[in-house]
C-alpha cells in the first residue's frame, strides 16, 4: 500500500473549509469540502470518506482536485454531451428551406411534413433522424411543425376577389331566420 495523498495547499483550515461548505448550494461540493476538513483534521481517509457517503479512493482524487485548483475544483462539472448533429449553419440553412417552402418540380409535394424534412436532411447533410427531431429543431429555429394550407401556384388574388364581389352568396349577408318559439 502506498503513502497517502496529502493535501498540500493550505489556503483554509479545516474551519473554514467546513464554513465555505455553508455557503456552497451544491450538494456534492459540500460532502466534499466536509471530507477534505475531516482530513485536515487527522480522521483516517477511510473513517473521512464514510463519513460522507464517498470511497476512499474517490476521497483521494478530490484530495488531487483540491490540491490542483483549489475549492473550485470540487464543484461539480456538468458533461458537454453529445455533439449535434447540424451545425448552426446548417440549421440555418434548414430554416431557409423551410420558410421557402418546397418546389413541386423537384421535391414532389407541395407542403413540407416532417416525414418530407426529414427525407430532405437526409439528401442534403446524410443524417438520419426521426420525425420528432425534426419537429424540435423546427422549435429551436422558431418555426412550427403545424403546416399551412397548400398554395396552389396558378392562383389569381384579382379573380378571386373579383368573385367575392359578384357572387350573390358573397355580396348578401345572410340575415339570421327568426326564432320561432314552441309552447
Amino acid at each position: 500500500m502506498g503513502a497517502p495523498v496529502m493535501i498540500k495547499r493550505d489556503d483554509y483550515t479545516a474551519a473554514q473549509l467546513r464554513a465555505t461548505a455553508t455557503k456552497c448550494s451544491d450538494g456534492a461540493q459540500v460532502r466534499r469540502l466536509l471530507a477534505l476538513a475531516l482530513v485536515l483534521e487527522g480522521v483516517r481517509r477511510r473513517e473521512a470518506a464514510e463519513l460522507n457517503g464517498m470511497d476512499r479512493q474517490t476521497l483521494s482524487d478530490w484530495v488531487h482536485r483540491y490540491n490542483m485548483a483549489g475549492v473550485d475544483g470540487l464543484k461539480s462539472r456538468k458533461s458537454p454531451g453529445r455533439m449535434p448533429l447540424l451545425t448552426e449553419a446548417q440549421k440555418a440553412e434548414l430554416r431557409a428551406l423551410v420558410i421557402r417552402g418546397p418546389d413541386p418540380a423537384i421535391h414532389k409535394v407541395v407542403r413540407w411534413r416532417c416525414v418530407d424534412l426529414r427525407a430532405e436532411v437526409a439528401r442534403l447533410w446524410s443524417v438520419e433522424v426521426h420525425e420528432n427531431t425534426i419537429g424540435v429543431w423546427l422549435g429551436e429555429l422558431g418555426l412550427t411543425r403545424l403546416q399551412p394550407r397548400p398554395y396552389h401556384p396558378k392562383k389569381d388574388p384579382d379573380a378571386e376577389t373579383a368573385f367575392k364581389k359578384t357572387s350573390p352568396v358573397w355580396c348578401a349577408p345572410s340575415s339570421p331566420a327568426p326564432r320561432q318559439i314552441r309552447r
